[in-house]
């Protein structure tokens, strides 16, 4: 459930990427453009957060698949 809820979060911030791309060729650049590009830089962190390891070799996903 972890990986598609990090799937859906990857997707959502891949799309926030292209509509402020849009809306740059659009309207130039706009507070809403740059707020849409900050929300995906948020959601790519939150994503790097629990995916990427640490020292030991484990992540936050890994983690949470051993919880019962």
């Amino acid at each position: 459930m972890l990986n598609a809820i990090l799937s859906v979060a990857m997707l959502s911030a891949f799309l926030l990427l292209y509509g402020a791309g849009k809306r740059w060729r659009r309207d130039g650049a706009s507070q809403q453009m740059w707020l849409m590009v900050a929300a995906a830089l948020v959601i790519f962190a939150n994503v790097a957060i629990w995916v990427v390891p640490d020292e030991k070799g484990q992540s936050l996903v890994t983690g949470a698949a051993d919880m019962p």
